[in-house]
């Protein structure tokens, strides 16, 4: 079940994302060509985004800056905190953090690094992980080979781990490192 849940979180944050391309504006930043193209297209501040269907929420986005580059059809976000809604808009069934993030608007695909956080309410989850990648097309979900991801439960379960890989289209979750931790499981803990 937390596949799905974290399938839904990447199509929301690329939805999200994909939001932001909708916004156009012009801004002079004198010669481009001597600027080169790590120059954004739009930048905005401060921003609070919250998706709407059917007047319920669906998800809600903050972002302390949010860069939008054209040619590079990328948008960057810094220290951002996000919110998906249940289908009635009233509980929040996924939300997390991450100090950075850039999402490819042509592939859908997403890069997260700096204190990811993601907590996946109905699963009684908490993924945190300095760094998280997400390949749409393929629906694969990586942390890095290197890169250490802790995970919670409010039973006392808790995992860490290097290298999450994720097949979320077969279901198949793995670490490539070493894992340690505590599962619970009624009252029982398995400690490995």
């Amino acid at each position: 079940m937390i596949n799905k849940k974290l399938l839904s979180f990447c199509v929301l944050f690329c939805l999200l994302a994909f939001a932001f391309t909708n916004i156009s504006c012009t801004f002079d930043y004198g010669d481009k060509e001597s600027l080169g193209d790590d120059q954004p297209d739009l930048i905005m501040e401060n921003v609070e985004y919250v998706r709407v269907r059917a007047a319920n929420p669906l998800a809600k986005l903050q972002a302390e800056r949010v860069e939008r580059y054209e040619k590079q059809s990328m948008v960057k976000l810094q220290n951002t905190t996000f919110e998906q809604y249940d289908g009635q808009g009233e509980e929040v069934n996924i939300s997390g953090r991450t100090g950075n993030a850039t999402v490819e608007i042509d592939t859908g695909n997403i890069l997260m690094d700096r204190n990811v956080r993601i907590e996946v309410k109905k699963e009684d989850i908490i993924l945190e992980t300095y760094r998280l990648e997400w390949i749409d097309e393929s629906k694969y979900l990586s942390a890095g080979d290197n890169n250490e991801v802790f995970v919670y439960k409010q039973n006392g379960t808790r995992f860490t781990g290097t290298g999450l890989q994720s097949d979320t289209r077969k279901r198949n979750w793995e670490f490539t490192g070493h894992v340690r931790g505590t599962y619970k499981n009624n009252d029982e803990d398995t400690e490995e």
